[in-house]
């Protein structure tokens, strides 16, 4: 790593400007998460320990739990982008478009870019989780916790309470959609598939799964 900081020798770190110490820490955090996940993949996320994370990042135990008080943080490094998703396409929905729309539309981009918050994670990221069930649980959580985020952006929507049946209803009819579809992801990546088939079959499928929703909410939560 580059030594080229601005700060003449006699800086303590301390006195560090606001923006290098965060970039400083933004690094380390990237440090320890990367290490943990190759140790992870390698020989597997129960067996893996804090002292071998901490020996490969070189940096105390102290440090690693510090960053990610849970072992399993280290290895699902963005949940909070996760768990936002779909409520963060809703917020930001075309005029005229449909949460429905904007979603489907939304997954469609997804599977086109093969992106990781759709599934596209690499054989040997899917088969961690899939081996784990640490990893496997906290996965449902984050599923769990999307279609929340979601109930509450479709009720700020509608103008309608968060505990109102109607927008957790459809968040549960969307959240299980892209709940089934990312699980249909994982399954053909574990399955030996390319990222391109993969991207193929999921397309066509994903087509008929928001069909069926149609229905129900196509004119629910229009912009």
């Amino acid at each position: 790593m580059s030594n080229e900081t601005g700060m003449t020798t006699s800086t303590p770190a301390h006195d560090a400007p606001a923006g290098l110490r965060e970039s400083k820490k933004r690094e380390t955090r990237q440090l320890i998460s990367d290490h943990a996940t190759r140790l992870f993949m390698a020989q597997g996320f129960e067996r893996t320990t804090i002292a071998e994370i901490a020996d490969a990042a070189r940096v105390a135990k102290k440090t690693v739990t510090n960053y990610f008080p849970r072992k399993e943080d280290m290895a699902l490094d963005h949940q909070e982008a996760f768990a936002a998703s779909l409520a963060d396409t809703v917020a930001s929905r075309s005029s005229g478009e449909s949460a429905l729309a904007a979603l489907r539309r939304a997954f469609e981009a997804a599977v086109a870019a093969q992106d990781p918050i759709a599934g596209f994670a690499g054989p040997d990221f899917s088969r961690m989780i899939d081996d784990s069930p640490t990893l496997s649980a906290c996965l449902r959580g984050l599923h769990d916790r999307r279609e929340e985020a979601l109930a509450h952006a479709l009720a700020r929507a509608t103008g309608t309470s968060a505990a109102d049946i109607t927008p957790r209803t459809a968040a549960a009819l969307l959240g299980a959609a892209h709940r089934v579809l990312f699980g249909r992801i994982q399954e053909l990546t574990l399955a030996g598939h390319s990222g391109e088939d993969i991207a193929r079959t999921v397309g066509d499928e994903a087509a008929r799964a928001f069909d069926l929703l149609e229905p129900a909410l196509a004119d629910y939560a229009v912009a």
